[in-house]
């Protein structure tokens, strides 16, 4: 059985890694059968989660988890969707990935009060005394990471707006449609799903969510691929991975 290595519910999402998320949901996409452990990310290859244990082979990364699954066990993800459908939703994906995830790093870790709503409680196990000084120093590495990617250069105002024409772009593209690219998931349906899942996500008061929740398409969508893969909403999803 194939082993995916999770933070573990929290937010009220079967994870807070959208990244995590997305690697589970091809998992059910598959139809494979798998389990979570959430002991894993000492052990992390690349120092991230997510990874998987495939009957002793080691993956890490959601991308290079998807094309494991393809190339191991067969899986054709999109289809019946043509190339230029096939580019259409690898544009989408990088556009979660690798512009709207930094604008919800931003809003969840540079936040005061999202971060003390949120990822404060990872923090834990760190023993009091030291807890807020560790703090600091993980919330710095995060804000010279989003400086690095750029994003973090602008104010909260334009990075909340970059990440709601994200949004207005996928609800566009989304229309009235089931999925992605048509009435039946394909591969990319895993990391929409994730990140409108993470973009709703009620722990965090923000602008991005507010926005959000004034596009009905994805809602919808959000509630019905929860409800399809994990039995509900929010609090069922995070009950369903505990």
């Amino acid at each position: 059985m194939i082993k995916l290595y999770a933070f573990g519910p929290a937010f009220g999402l079967p994870d807070p890694s959208p990244f995590v998320m997305k690697a589970e949901l091809l998992l059910k996409l598959a139809g494979l059968p798998y389990q979570i452990d959430t002991r894993g990310f000492n052990r992390a290859p690349k120092g991230k989660l997510p990874y998987i244990d495939d009957d002793g082979v080691i993956v890490a990364d959601s991308f290079l988890i998807r094309t494991h699954l393809e190339q191991r066990h067969g899986i054709d993800f999109d289809g019946g969707y043509d190339a230029r459908s096939r580019a259409t939703a690898r544009a989408v994906e990088k556009m979660l990935e690798e512009h709207l995830y930094f604008a919800l790093v931003h809003e969840r870790w540079m936040k005061d009060e999202n971060f003390k709503r949120g990822p404060a409680s990872f923090f834990k196990g760190v023993p009091a005394l030291v807890r807020p000084l560790v703090q600091r120093m993980v919330r710095g590495q995060v804000r010279k990471t989003l400086h690095g990617h750029g994003i973090g250069r602008h104010s909260e105002a334009e990075i909340a707006m970059m990440a709601c024409a994200d949004l207005d772009a996928l609800s566009a593209l989304i229309g009235e449609r089931s999925c992605l690219l048509g009435e039946r998931p394909c591969g990319a349906d895993a990391t929409v799903l994730a990140f409108v899942a993470g973009s709703l996500c009620e722990q965090f008061d923000s602008p991005v969510r507010a926005h959000a929740e004034k596009l009905p398409n994805l809602v919808a969508y959000r509630d019905r691929w929860m409800a399809h893969y994990y039995g509900g909403g929010q609090e069922a999803a995070a009950a369903h991975a505990a």
